[in-house]
C-alpha cells in the first residue's frame, strides 16, 4: 500500500482549517453555527485534503497518456461523499477524533449532507460502485452523467400514498464539486439540415441549421480511490442558456420567445427521468440524452487532440461504455462529430466507432429496451437521424445477404421498424462488445431475447456479474462487523481484496464466533429500530426477524408478492393466536416511479395493512410492517447492516442481476428468493443449504410465456387461504370497508391485462414462496445454526465486489492500464 493520509494527517491544522471555514464563509463561530454550516466547514476541508491527490492524479495521468473510459450514465447513485472521501484517504477516524475535541460528532455532521440526487436505482447505484472501483484499482475514468437540479423525486408518504416532492439537493451547494466552464460545450437541438457542396474534400457536407442550442457546462465531482492517492471525477453536465435573455424580443413584446432558451436549458437538467407516458416526457427524456452524451464525447475528443492527431487510432486510448440503452445516441454523436467536423469519410468514422463504443445490457424484458418514436426523433435529432438511417440500410444489407428472405430477421434485427428507432438494436449493430449482468442475464439474452443478434455476432457477446463496493456497504456501513473481519482474519487486506473475506469461514461453528457475529447484528438492527421509531414512529422488536425488501417498486420485482404473503400470516395468527411462529417485522422500502399506478397502489397497499397490522393487540406485536420513506443510499446502509433476510423474490428470468442482493449478503444476511438474475451465482457460492429457494426456474416461467400464460382463476378457486388474501383487497378489510381501493390489483390476478392474468406469476408461486417463509421461520429459532448461516454468507460474499468486476471489464472490454499516483 502507498502511504496513506493518516500517516501525515495534522490534527491541529485541520481544526483550526475547519474553524477558519466557518469565519470565512458564514461568519460563524463553533457556537453559532447551524449544523448544515458545520457539515459545509467539514467538508471544504476534506476536499482541501482530496485536491493535492487530484492534482497528482492528473499529472501523472498526463505523463503517462493513458487510455480513459468514458461511463456514460443517465445515473450516478453516489450517496453521501464525506464518509466515504474519510474512509478512501484512510482519515476517517483521525477526523472523527478531532471533530470530537470541537465537540462534534462525526455521525451529526454526515447527516447533515443529502443524498446526491443523481439516481434511483440499481442501474444508478452500479455505475457509482463502478467509478470508485475503478478509482481504487489505478484506472483512469471520467463518469458522465447530468447534473440534475432535483433527481428523480423525494418520496413523502401521505396517508399511505407516495408523494412525489422536489428533491432540492443542491439547495446549500455541493461543497465536492468543482465547476469546469473551460471545458464548456454547445449542444444543439431541432431545426434542419442542408447539404453544401464541399470542393476541397469533393463530397458533401452536412450543416446543421434552425436549431436551439444549449451550453454544457462540467462540474467535476472527485471520486477518491482507497488508499492509492488516485482521484478521478465524476463529470455531471448542467445546462446554461447561450442567450439568458432575448432583450429585442422583449422590447418587441414577445415575452415567451425573450425566455425560452433559458427556459431549454432549465428543463434538460432539472429532474431525472420525466414521465415518459405522454409525449412531451419523452421528448424531455431524449433531449438529456443527448445532451449529456453530446458534451460528453465533445469533450472527450478534444482532450484527445490536445496530445493527438491520428483519430483512427482514438480506440486505443478511449471507450465510451454505454451504461444501458440511454446513451446508445452516443453511435451517432461520434460518427457525426467524426463526418461533419472532423471531415473523416463514412467508412473511417464508423470504423474508429465500432472499436470505441461498448453496450451494457441491464434488462430481459423486451418492453424496457428504449425505442423512439421516428417522428420524434427526426424532429429533435435531424442530423443525427439521418445517421441512424444510413447506420440500418447498411447493416440491413448485411442481414439480407446473410439470411436471404428471412422477414423475421429482419423484424428483430431492424433499428427502424414501424415507425419506431429500436436504441438497443443499434447498441448491438454498433458497439464492439455486448455484456449482460449476471450469468443467466446473459444466457437469456443469447438464447432468448437477443439470439438473433447472437447468431450474427456471437463474438460481441459476454458477461460481467455485478458487483458492489465493499467500502461503503461494509467498511462505511457496517463499522462493527468490518472491525470484526479484519480482526478474525488478521488483515484488513479485505478492503481492496474481498475473497479474502472467506477468512471468517473458518469460524462459522465457533460459538464464541457465532456470538460476537450476531451482537454485532444485534447492535445494528437497534440502529435500526431506532431511525423506524424517529421517522415511522413504530416501535419495532430488535429481537424479532428482520425480514426486507428495499429496492425499486416494480410488478416483477413482487412486492406485491410479500405484502400479500404479510396478510397470509396475520389471518393465520388471528385464526390461531398459539400457533408456532418467531416474531417478524417486515421491512419494505421502495420509490415508484410518478406515472406507474400500479406500483403506487402497491405502496398503498403495504402501508394499509401495515396500519391494521400494527394497531391489533390481538397478535401480540408478533407481527410488525414498516415501509421505509424516502429510500436511498444513506438509509439503505443502515438497512443492510441490521437485516436478516434478503428478500430477492423476482420473477424468475426477469431480474437482470440485482446488487441489492449483494449488500445484504455481504452483511450476513441470508437470500430468500427466486433463482433469478445473481441469486443463481450467490446460491453457488454460499451452498443451497445457506439460503431459502423458491418458486419456478426461469425455464419454466418462459415455457408458461410461450404458451401464453397460466390460469390463476383455478388457484383463486381450489385454495382458500390464497382466495382469502384476495378477496380481502376487495371486501373493506383493509382500508376502512372501502371495497373499490385496491380492486385494480385483485382484478389483475383474474382479469387478462396486457395479454394475460399475474403475469407475474405471484399466485402460481404463492403457496412455495409461503412454505420458504415457514422455514426461514422455523431456521431463525435455531440460533447458533442461523447464526452460521449468515456468517458462510459474509464469508463468501467475496465474488460479489466491483473491483472484480471491473477487473474483468478492463481485461474483456476496456483494456486499460494502471497509473500508479505518488504525493
Amino acid at each position: 500500500m502507498e502511504k496513506n493520509i493518516s500517516q501525515g494527517f495534522d490534527k491541529e491544522y485541520f481544526k483550526r482549517e475547519v474553524l477558519d471555514n466557518l469565519k470565512s464563509l458564514y461568519r460563524k463561530t463553533l457556537e453559532t453555527a447551524t449544523k448544515q454550516e458545520l457539515f459545509q466547514a467539514v467538508a471544504f476541508e476534506v476536499k482541501d485534503l482530496i485536491i493535492d491527490h487530484w492534482l497528482a492524479t492528473q499529472k501523472a495521468y498526463k505523463e503517462k497518456d493513458p487510455k480513459y473510459v468514458y461511463y456514460l450514465s443517465m445515473e450516478f447513485l453516489m450517496g453521501r461523499a464525506l464518509g466515504n472521501n474519510l474512509i478512501n484517504l484512510c482519515c476517517y477516524d483521525e477526523v472523527a477524533e478531532a471533530l470530537e475535541e470541537l465537540g462534534l460528532d462525526i455521525n451529526v455532521i454526515e447527516d447533515e449532507e443529502p443524498d446526491a440526487a443523481l439516481g434511483n436505482g440499481g442501474l444508478g447505484r452500479l455505475a457509482a460502485c463502478f467509478i470508485e472501483s475503478l478509482s481504487t484499482l489505478n484506472y483512469p475514468v471520467y463518469g458522465c452523467g447530468i447534473r440534475y437540479k432535483y433527481g428523480m423525486f423525494k418520496q413523502e408518504i401521505r396517508d399511505g400514498y407516495q408523494v412525489e416532492v422536489p428533491d432540492n439537493w443542491l439547495e446549500n451547494g455541493n461543497p465536492f464539486e468543482m465547476k469546469r466552464p473551460e471545458y464548456v460545450q454547445t449542444v444543439k437541438f431541432g431545426g434542419y439540415v442542408r447539404i453544401e457542396w464541399d470542393n476541397e474534400r469533393n463530397r458533401n457536407r452536412f450543416i446543421h441549421d434552425g436549431y436551439d442550442a444549449v451550453q454544457a457546462i462540467p462540474y467535476d465531482i472527485p471520486v477518491v480511490g482507497y488508499n492509492n492517492n488516485v482521484v478521478n471525477a465524476l463529470r455531471i453536465w448542467d445546462a446554461q442558456p447561450i442567450q439568458e435573455f432575448n432583450l429585442a424580443s422583449f422590447d418587441k413584446g414577445d415575452y415567451l420567445h425573450a425566455v425560452e432558451q433559458e427556459n431549454l436549458a432549465k428543463n434538460i437538467v432539472e429532474v431525472l427521468y420525466p414521465n415518459d407516458n405522454h409525449y412531451s416526457g419523452k421528448e424531455l427524456r431524449l433531449k438529456q440524452q443527448y445532451f449529456f452524451v453530446s458534451a460528453s464525447i465533445q469533450r472527450a475528443i478534444q482532450k484527445y487532440k490536445e496530445k493527438h492527431d491520428d483519430l483512427s487510432k482514438l480506440p486505443e486510448k478511449v471507450c465510451f461504455q454505454l451504461n444501458d440503452t440511454h446513451p446508445t445516441v452516443a453511435v451517432p454523436e461520434l460518427i457525426r462529430i467524426l463526418m461533419d467536423e472532423e471531415g473523416l469519410e463514412w467508412d473511417e468514422a464508423w470504423d474508429i466507432t465500432s472499436k470505441t463504443c461498448a453496450y451494457t445490457n441491464h434488462t430481459i424484458m423486451a418492453e424496457a429496451l428504449e425505442k423512439w418514436p421516428v417522428d420524434l426523433f427526426m424532429r429533435l435529432l435531424p442530423r443525427i437521424y439521418q445517421i441512424v438511417q444510413e447506420i440500418n440500410r447498411r447493416f440491413l444489407l448485411k442481414v439480407e445477404q446473410l439470411y436471404p428472405n428471412q422477414y423475421s430477421k429482419v423484424q428483430n434485427m431492424a433499428i427502424l421498424y414501424e415507425g419506431q428507432v429500436r436504441m438497443a438494436n443499434m447498441a448491438i449493430v454498433a458497439g464492439f462488445s455486448v455484456n449482460g449482468v449476471a450469468r443467466l442475464h446473459t444466457e437469456i439474452l443469447e438464447k432468448r431475447e437477443l439470439k438473433d443478434f447472437y447468431e450474427m455476432m456471437p463474438e460481441k457477446f459476454n458477461n460481467k456479474t455485478n458487483g458492489i463496493t465493499q467500502r461503503r456497504f461494509l467498511l462505511h456501513g457496517n463499522p462493527l462487523l468490518a472491525k470484526w473481519v479484519t480482526e478474525k482474519i488478521g488483515t484488513d487486506g479485505w478492503i481492496t481484496d474481498l475473497p479474502l473475506i472467506k477468512g471468517i469461514e473458518k469460524y462459522a461453528d465457533d460459538s464464541k464466533a457465532q456470538k460476537e457475529f450476531m451482537d454485532i447484528k444485534y447492535k445494528n438492527k437497534l440502529r435500526l429500530a431506532k431511525y423506524i421509531q424517529e421517522h415511522n414512529h413504530i416501535e419495532v422488536d430488535p429481537n424479532s426477524i428482520f425480514d426486507v425488501q428495499v429496492k425499486r417498486l416494480h410488478e416483477y420485482k413482487r412486492q406485491l408478492l410479500n405484502i400479500m404473503h404479510v396478510m397470509y400470516v396475520y389471518n393465520q395468527l388471528k385464526a390461531n393466536p398459539d400457533m408456532d411462529f418467531y416474531p417478524t417485522t417486515y421491512i419494505f422500502g421502495a420509490k415508484a416511479a410518478a406515472g406507474y399506478k400500479r406500483a403506487k397502489e402497491t405502496i398503498k397497499l403495504i402501508n394499509t395493512v401495515a396500519d391494521v397490522i400494527n394497531n391489533d393487540p390481538a397478535i401480540n406485536g408478533k407481527i410488525k410492517v414498516v415501509f421505509i420513506e424516502n429510500y436511498r443510499v444513506s438509509n439503505a446502509e443502515i438497512i443492510f447492516a441490521a437485516s436478516d433476510v434478503s428478500e430477492q423474490i423476482s420473477t424468475a428470468s426477469k431480474e437482470a442481476s440485482g446488487t441489492g442482493n449483494m449488500k445484504f449478503m455481504l452483511n450476513g444476511a441470508v437470500t430468500l428468493g427466486t433463482m433469478d438474475g445473481a441469486n443463481v451465482e450467490i446460491v453457488e457460492e454460499v451452498g443451497a443449504e445457506n439460503a431459502f429457494i423458491f418458486g419456478m426456474t426461469s425455464e419454466e416461467v418462459m415455457a408458461y410465456e410461450a404458451n401464453g400464460g397460466y390460469h390463476p382463476q383455478e388457484i383463486y378457486q381450489n385454495d382458500a387461504d390464497i382466495k382469502k388474501v384476495m378477496d380481502q383487497l376487495i371486501d373493506g378489510t383493509y382500508c376502512n370497508g372501502d371495497g373499490e381501493m385496491f380492486r385494480e390489483i385483485y382484478t389483475s390476478f383474474l382479469t387478462p391485462s396486457y395479454g394475460r392474468a399475474d403475469q407475474y406469476f405471484i399466485l402460481k408461486d404463492f403457496r412455495s414462496y409461503a412454505e420458504a417463509q415457514a422455514r426461514v421461520n422455523k431456521a431463525y429459532q435455531d440460533k447458533a445454526h442461523w447464526a452460521k448461516m449468515a456468517m458462510l454468507n459474509t464469508a463468501n460474499s467475496g465474488k460479489f465486489s466491483s473491483d472484480r468486476t471491473i477487473e474483468e471489464y478492463v481485461r474483456d472490454i476496456w483494456h486499460l492500464d494502471k497509473v500508479s499516483v505518488e504525493i
